[in-house]
């Protein structure tokens, strides 16, 4: 049995099941019933509305679209966007001999020798 031929067969199955895949979901979306369609009012503005609903200010009557609050939804975004912002500048610093030195403080392109010099 040659090289190429177990190459074919490795990748024959991968095929088959992403061919199955796109199948099973093509028969799920075109046999799903979605109902109505459901459009905003001609005079709503749509952009003030979605603040609205995300600072939960529809209870106020603000908004001419009924809608859901989400204002802790965008707490916890916030609150993890920035843990994940602390969390990389903290990984980006690095130590030297106990105190914590920026990462960007001496960059050496040349395989961290100074001067510059190739052996």
């Amino acid at each position: 049995m040659s090289n190429d031929d177990s190459r074919s067969r490795g990748r024959l199955v991968p095929a088959v099941a992403v061919g199955l895949l796109f199948a099973i979901m093509a028969l799920t979306v075109l046999s799903a019933d979605f109902g109505e369609v459901a459009a905003f009012p001609a005079d709503a503005s749509i952009v003030h509305n979605i603040g609205y609903a995300l600072f939960n200010l529809s209870e106020y009557e603000l908004g001419s679209v009924p809608s859901e609050g989400f204002l802790a939804a965008f707490l916890i975004a916030a609150v993890a966007l920035d843990v994940a912002v602390d969390g990389a500048i903290y990984l980006a610093k690095r130590e030297k001999d106990g105190s914590i030195v920026s990462a960007m403080s001496t960059v050496l392109t040349d395989g961290g020798r100074e001067g510059g010099e190739r052996q």
